[in-house]
């Protein structure tokens, strides 16, 4: 396990690291203590560039031809971004990072940046089911500080620009601010509302709307909320990007916009410091592993015990049993009992034990969970990313960062937290099959059971796997690479995703 010392400093300039690699997980970022000594980086630094960045890029894209790979989204306008980030050369991670800041543009109930989440990433080569990133959301302080409004919405500590950052660093080929790129472009220039955003707005819309800054975000001029091919245009968060892609990530955590935010949470009540964004850093780590056969699933691990769940589950879908409930019913005992558990490794460790031991814990049941929002992609060369992504409540506290224009996430402390759940599949030095899943309480069985049935020789999303949960799936039967002519991506029949691939 490593331990890097990174400055998230402006990304106009190739990545680099700084530090020794030491015996550690966490992501020490823009802190004091770094070295200004640099050593080679095992990835690389930018190699190209997507967008037309950097001096040395030739004029216009480049598109590739043939396979480039799959994407699974539960919002179209995200998954398309991720496909045109393929196509002109990027890899899997790239894509991700792209599709996960998109989403903070198309689908904020669920992932604004003001949120956060987990992922899997997984390429040839690697050892042990790939690598997770955990940045779920963190609570922050409780207590306004001088002039700050009550804290009556406690918000949580924005994660997901600083974790998609970090799954980046480790397994992107270019440069984080291209990644930027489309969801800057749609924030200034519109988005039209699909139906998931359309559909997050009408359920929640009158508490919504009673927040200044989310009414003038969400809402048209006749006072109604935003629906399904309304326009949505954000200039605030233009901006919030803009200085993210000049300034780097850590202007969010460290600089003059974590300042902004920090202001805006504090006077619509959301508690967070400067302290609180600076100490809220994503985990790198080691996945849960289920072996079906010569294939390794690789599953998100605790904190994100939806991959627990959904690890157990498939476990037992795999000895024959049936499944039924089997990742809620793992959880809710997991909650239950590992409550006092400090560090992050000695939970991956209590819960591959769980998992190896073949039995389904009894804890009772959960209670209605929080929304959350999933996706996967694989490149052409059978690299991939899964991640679950959430506000700990849809559209978070319901209040926007003053002039920041970010939705804040809900605090943890507040909400029980949603069933965070993805799943990898390799055979060997190929991909496999790429699995995530939402739908609050059955994510997590969802998942177990649609990874079942592809590496069983499905087609993904071929039929629902439970009554409430939402599934997207990429299935390559004859391995990846080599095997592209089998590759396939399915949504939920029932959802408002989009599978899109090299057609």
């Amino acid at each position: 396990m490593e331990n890097l010392c990174v400055r998230e400093r402006p990304l106009n300039h190739p990545l680099r690291r700084c530090g020794a690699l030491l015996l550690s997980t966490v992501l020490a970022t823009a802190l004091g203590g770094c070295s200004a000594k640099t050593f080679n980086d095992p990835l690389g630094t930018a190699s190209h560039a997507l967008f037309g960045g950097g001096s040395d890029t030739p004029k216009g894209p480049t598109y590739l031809t043939g396979y480039i790979g799959n994407v699974v989204s539960d919002e179209p306008q995200s998954a398309m971004v991720a496909r045109d980030v393929l196509a002109r050369g990027g890899n899997a991670a790239d894509a991700a990072a792209a599709m996960g800041m998109t989403l903070a543009v198309t689908l904020p109930s669920r992932a604004s940046l003001g949120g956060g989440g987990a992922c899997l990433a997984w390429r040839s080569g690697d050892s042990g089911g790939g690598r997770a990133f955990l940045f779920l959301p963190v609570a922050g302080s409780t207590t306004p500080e001088q002039g700050g409004a009550p804290v009556d919405r406690p918000a949580a500590a924005p994660m997901l620009a600083r974790g998609l950052y970090l799954m980046h660093l480790r397994y992107g080929s270019v440069e984080f601010a291209e990644t930027l790129t489309p969801a800057l472009e749609l924030a200034r220039g519109g988005i039209s509302v699909s139906r998931a955003l359309a559909t997050d707005l009408a359920a929640v819309q009158g508490p919504l709307l009673a927040d200044p800054g989310a009414r003038a975000i969400f809402s048209r001029g006749d006072g109604k909320v935003l629906a399904e091919g309304d326009t949505l245009v954000q200039q605030r968060l233009t901006g919030v990007l803009e200085q993210i892609s000049s300034m780097g990530v850590g202007d969010l955590y460290n600089g003059a916009l974590a300042r902004s935010f920090v202001a805006g949470s504090q006077g619509a009540g959301g508690g967070l410091t400067v302290a609180d964004l600076r100490g809220a850093v994503p985990v790198e780590t080691d996945p849960l592993t289920v072996r079906a056969g010569q294939v390794t699933v690789s599953f998100l691990p605790p904190p994100a015990d939806g991959g627990l769940g959904s690890a157990v589950a498939f476990h037992a879908l795999n000895d024959g049993g049936q499944g039924d409930r089997a990742g809620q019913s793992a959880v809710a005992a997991w909650r239950a009992q590992a409550a006092g558990t400090q560090s992050t490794a000695e939970l991956i460790a209590r819960a591959q034990a769980v998992v190896d031991s073949g039995t389904v814990p009894a804890g009772g049941s959960l209670p209605h969970l929080p929304a959350s929002t999933s996706f996967a992609v694989v490149d052409r060369h059978g690299g991939a990313v899964a991640c679950s992504l959430t506000m700990d409540n849809l559209f978070g506290t319901g209040r926007v960062a003053g002039g920041t224009g970010i939705v804040m996430g809900a605090s943890p402390r507040r909400l029980p937290p949603p069933l965070l759940t993805a799943a990898i599949a390799s055979e060997g030095s190929r991909f496999r099959a790429a699995v995530t899943g939402s739908g609050q309480n059955d994510a997590a069985d969802a998942v177990a059971v649609e990874m079942k049935q592809v590496l069983a020789g499905e087609k993904p999303g071929a039929r629902p796997v439970t009554a409430d949960g939402r599934i997207n799936a990429i299935s390559c039967p004859a391995g990846l690479p080599g095997g592209e002519v089998s590759c396939a991506g399915g949504t939920d029949a029932r959802s408002a995703g989009l599978s899109v691939g090299s057609d």
